[in-house]
């Protein structure tokens, strides 16, 4: 799909990060029909939520299954192989040269996504330096953006900080994802790299992954229209 034909409802991808499957299954009822796009990480999958994608698909929802695979070759491409038959829209793998050639090998022929998560939100150039890396957020940034497009790779999953810089270099060819986004008068929580829901979109984003803000939200249901609302006004 053209970039440009993605609706401002479509781009809210609402992060499901919460206890168990009925909590989700409530916030999913109570948003009922203001949000098409939900997103299941890790708290969520541990906890019994993998069947809950096939449902929320079944339903007519969109998944983004955020579980942000990394390990040898062949364990990769089995485990998308097996994701690939639950319904998901986009699956995320950490943006190593070996996972994402796996990756990409494991969807196969399906309509599964693969996403690359160059550098998470919460990393900043401190953090990389004390993990070993050599490169700065920026550069280690557009080095895995670079192989991830060399490896067929269908978008990444950024920083709304690096969306307008990789939105120039991959053109339209990428899907850019972002988390941390914080609309005014939201806590940062554990993000670092952060931006509101206009200027990320208005700076190259395709999508918005937005948790807290929405599901901790006094009015869920009200707190989404109003992104997809800002979203509307950064795209005109």
């Amino acid at each position: 799909m053209p970039r440009s034909a993605i609706a401002p409802r479509d781009r809210l991808i609402v992060a499901l990060d919460l206890p168990d499957v009925e909590a989700a299954e409530a916030m999913v009822a109570r948003l009922g029909g203001s949000v098409s796009f939900y997103k299941i990480g890790y708290q969520l999958a541990y906890a019994g939520g993998l069947p809950l994608v096939r449902k929320l698909t079944q339903s007519g929802k969109k998944v983004f299954l955020d579980l942000k695979l990394h390990d040898i070759g062949n364990t990769v491409t089995r485990g998308v192989e097996s994701v690939s038959h639950l319904g998901a829209t986009f699956l995320t793998v950490h943006a190593y040269p070996q996972t994402m050639k796996a990756a990409v090998e494991g969807r196969g022929g399906s309509d599964l996504k693969i996403l690359a998560v160059t550098v998470l939100t919460s990393y900043d150039d401190g953090d990389l330096q004390a993990a070993g890396y050599r490169l700065g957020v920026s550069d280690l940034v557009e080095a895995r953006a670079r192989q991830a497009q060399s490896l067929g790779i269908d978008g990444l999953v950024c920083s709304p900080e690096e969306a307008a810089r990789l939105r120039a270099s991959a053109g339209d060819q990428m899907v850019l994802v972002t988390p941390g986004i914080r609309p005014a008068g939201v806590a940062a929580g554990d993000q670092k790299r952060m931006m509101s829901p206009g200027r990320a979109i208005a700076a190259g984003a395709d999508y918005l992954v937005v948790g807290r803000p929405v599901t901790e939200a006094a009015d869920p249901e009200a707190a989404a229209e109003a992104i997809q609302t800002e979203i509307a006004q950064a795209l005109s």
